[in-house]
């Protein structure tokens, strides 16, 4: 489970989640994405698993439905 900052606009409203499980399968767009990361020195599983942060990102930006085109 990832927890951070997880920033999503739905219509005009700003949502901040902390858990992102929580977060919708579709909104408007994303506009902060900050997780948690453990304190360091970091063990070798710990990179590992932060190594993944970008595909949950690559995730949510994928759910977004007023993506901008740019």
């Amino acid at each position: 489970m990832i927890t951070g900052i997880f920033k999503i606009l739905v219509g005009d409203k700003l949502i901040t989640y902390t858990n992102y499980n929580d977060i919708p399968e579709s909104f408007d767009n994303v506009i902060e994405f900050l997780p948690n990361y453990p304190p360091g020195p970091h063990t070798e599983d710990e990179h590992e698993y932060m190594d993944t942060y970008n595909s949950f990102l690559q995730d949510l930006l994928k759910r977004e439905t007023n993506a901008s085109s740019n």
